[in-house]
């Protein structure tokens, strides 16, 4: 089992961050690894998501997205070929001129065995990367 949590406060507007969390079709032009996706379903309040990605080793996952508007977007593991368990949220905070606190957490657990090198790799090493790569997609905008 894996688990990381990240706490920042970010120079965009929390509708601008919110808007590229949701925008999960575009993921695979900005975020390192993420080799494809299939949105399955979207509502304004879920989502089911597809995700191919290409990091150490190809596979893919299903997830079940709650969205809610602005504040915060939620995940359940649907199904997958990797793993038992993929569970995190995205918080979000207004905190007034143009910032956003930001907390991202994730809980992984892995069908096979997995060293722990590899699991410190994908989510505390690769966690600030993948974080600066949509807080830099939402100041673009």
């Amino acid at each position: 089992m894996a688990s990381a949590s990240r706490t920042e406060v970010v120079d965009v507007e929390i509708g601008k961050l919110y808007d590229v969390l949701i925008d999960y079709a575009k993921y695979p032009d900005f975020v390192d690894g993420v080799s494809g996706i299939k949105v399955l379903s979207q509502s304004d309040t879920a989502a089911k998501v597809e995700y191919s990605i290409n990091m150490i080793k190809s596979f893919k996952y299903i997830i079940n997205i709650k969205q809610e508007k602005p504040n915060r977007l939620s995940w359940t593991l649907d199904s997958g070929d990797l793993f038992k368990k993929n569970e995190g949220e995205w918080k979000l905070k207004d905190m007034g001129n143009g910032k956003t606190e930001v907390t991202y957490s994730l809980d992984l657990d892995f069908k096979m065995f997995a060293p722990s090198s590899i699991l410190s790799a994908l989510t505390s090493k690769n966690l600030p990367v993948m974080m600066e790569s949509f807080f830099k997609r939402a100041k673009s905008r």
